[in-house]
């Protein structure tokens, strides 16, 4: 395979790497970046290196040329990590402050250690964890050391499209840290998790401050509302504050005018009206900033006031809502692979210009296709007014393709379902895989649900691993009650969920309203041209292939036309395959190294 590069991971400076706060959700001031170079070592048994093999440039997985390594971690070897890290005038927690190490995500299953102690166990490639060291650590040098398996698609556990021998629709298995790992001093009581919620209806927001101890009787929280702020991609913006107050170096206590200030207690929903209320739209996406101060901790987020629902038109036909008005979804599919960093895009910047070049190509959805992204992505999505259909990271065991991709395609097209109950056919034998995905769906909308530009939560795709669709999505919306839910994208739809949601590459589009779910194409188009100079691979994936960009260019307005022509039949929704090319599928909007736009 070829090597391609994009422009931020040929500029990248080893020595700055993704130094942006990782969290805008809760945001503190104190904030200490562990990205860089990192000793590592692969083994075959568990335990640690007496040497080792080299340096990796952290969060890249071994497997990416960006980490300097590009070796594959085997399903029967260990990846290990270390680092040092200097603390000054540091007395182990006596000074009444805290230290908490997080890591963004680690693939699959690590164990972490501080100067030779086990500080902590965590398993889920795709979901952070956070762990309190202020027992472990001391004054001067620390010793930070992080073990890794991961079995990549061998076992049931999440793996979006990672394969180890990949080709066709799946990629280049990655491994290890691929995201953030940074501390960040608290005191000794702290602010752990802020949820804000619109209540649309009533003009007013919930915010519930979750704390570190039980304060209820010490101390009270008080939230302070800010001036909500206008973002656009900076060439049509019609109003917008002069700073970003998520930048490492603007506090919204200066770049914002307070609109109103409230206390509460810990533990509790705080309802706060909103006076002179402005909308978040993919148009105008205004936010509004707040401030949480507890006792000695102080934080930064923000929410939006919007809603997306599902209701009837004038003809009773079910419609995709923003904000109670009718709202066509025009989406792109988004897998969030790059040439050079794999599952970790290279810089800031260049999580920046996929989605704002998406809203500059037409788009004002995008469905992150079983894939988690930083927590920085979805913030990018809210401040450019780009909504997000949120996929959960498929698991199980070996797909069998011959059902769930071929049948399963003539199946679906002439309207032929099976109930969720075969688990050999759908590869969900595993009591314990079923378990884990259950939890890590839950989390994982806990982790986002504080985004307000997610609109859709995908709890299955194409029926890999799919099983008790019902009851997941029962457990989905207690978790999140107000956004929409594809219970089954694809087929094998087993009635429940908002949406109607089916893929269709290959016959002719057509939609077949029902009385209360909405009707959406989750996955069309997918129309293949290679671009010369810009292909990684000699073998070529797609549906359709096109001999020309010209010729790219006319199938796409076709299919675009098709899907206007659906729109009045009740047709809420497209998503088309993919925003970029990756690996041999050569279907993207844009080359895979994002220098040449296919699709003009």
């Amino acid at each position: 395979m070829k090597q391609l590069y994009t422009r931020w991971g040929r500029n990248l400076d080893p020595q700055n790497v993704l130094q942006e706060y990782p969290r805008p959700l809760l945001k503190r001031s104190s904030y200490i970046n562990l990205n860089g170079y990192w000793d590592y070592a692969f083994t075959k048994e568990f335990k640690k290196p007496q040497e080792y093999d080299g340096q990796i440039l952290v969060p890249f997985s071994p497997e990416t040329v960006l980490s300097g390594v590009c070796r594959q971690l085997k399903p029967d070897e260990y990846l290990w990590y270390r680092r040092t890290f200097t603390l000054e005038r540091w007395n182990a927690g006596k000074n009444g402050r805290r230290l908490i190490l997080h890591f963004g995500a680690v693939d699959q299953a690590c164990a972490v250690y501080i100067n030779g102690k086990k500080a902590a166990r965590h398993t889920g490639g795709y979901l952070p964890f956070e762990t309190d060291i202020t027992a472990l650590v001391r004054d001067g040098e620390n010793e930070l050391t992080v073990a890794v398996k991961d079995l990549s698609d061998t076992s049931y556990h999440a793996r979006g499209k990672q394969r180890l021998e990949r080709g066709g629709m799946f990629y280049t298995a990655q491994s290890g840290i691929w995201q953030t790992v940074w501390m960040e001093e608290v005191p000794e009581n702290y602010i752990t998790n802020i949820e804000a919620e619109p209540v649309f209806e009533k003009g007013t927001v919930r915010i519930r401050v979750s704390a570190s101890e039980n304060l209820q009787t010490v101390h009270p929280v008080k939230i302070q509302i800010r001036q909500a702020g206008l973002y656009t991609d900076g060439n049509d913006r019609t109003e917008a504050l002069n700073t970003d107050p998520m930048a490492d170096n603007v506090s919204s206590e200066t770049s914002h005018r307070q609109m109103c200030s409230i206390s509460g207690i810990p533990g509790n929903w705080i309802e706060i009206p909103i006076p002179d209320i402005r909308l978040w739209t993919c148009e105008t996406p205004y936010l509004y900033f707040f401030t949480v101060t507890m006792g000695e901790d102080f934080a930064e987020s923000y929410f939006a006031m919007r809603k997306f629902s599902v209701e009837k038109d004038e003809k009773g036909i079910p419609r995709i809502c923003l904000n109670g008005k009718v709202h066509f979804q025009n989406g792109v599919l988004d897998q969030g692979y790059w040439p050079d960093g794999l599952y970790t895009a290279p810089s800031d910047e260049a999580m920046i210009f996929d989605i704002t070049e998406m809203k500059k190509s037409g788009f004002n959805m995008v469905r992150k296709h079983i894939k988690i992204e930083p927590q920085r992505w979805y913030w990018h999505c809210d401040r450019f007014g780009l909504i997000v259909w949120q996929d959960m990271v498929n698991g199980g065991e070996a797909y069998r393709y011959w059902f769930v991709t071929y049948l399963a395609t003539v199946m679906s097209w002439r309207g032929i379902t099976i109930k969720d109950t075969h688990p050999w056919l759908l590869a969900r034998r595993d009591k314990a895989g079923r378990a884990e995905f259950v939890r890590e769906m839950r989390e994982t909308i806990r982790l986002l649900k504080g985004h307000p530009g997610i609109c859709t939560w995908v709890i299955f795709n194409e029926g890999w691993g799919q099983f008790q669709t019902e009851e997941l999505t029962r457990i989905a919306r207690e978790e999140d009650p107000a956004r929409l839910i594809d219970a089954a994208s694809g087929w094998f739809d087993q009635g429940c969920g908002d949406l109607q949601s089916v893929h269709n590459y290959f016959f002719r589009l057509k939609v077949h309203p029902e009385k209360e779910r909405a009707a959406v194409l989750s996955e069309i188009g997918g129309h293949t041209y290679r671009e010369p100079g810009h292909s990684a691979c000699e073998e070529l994936y797609g549906y359709g292939a096109c001999r020309d960009k010209k010729s790219l260019g006319e199938s796409y307005r076709e299919l675009t036309e098709k899907v206007q022509k659906l729109i009045p039949q009740g047709l809420c929704a497209s998503v088309y395959t993919q925003w970029t090319d990756i690996e041999e599928e050569i279907n993207g909007v844009y080359t895979w190294d994002r220098e040449v736009k296919k699709i003009l």
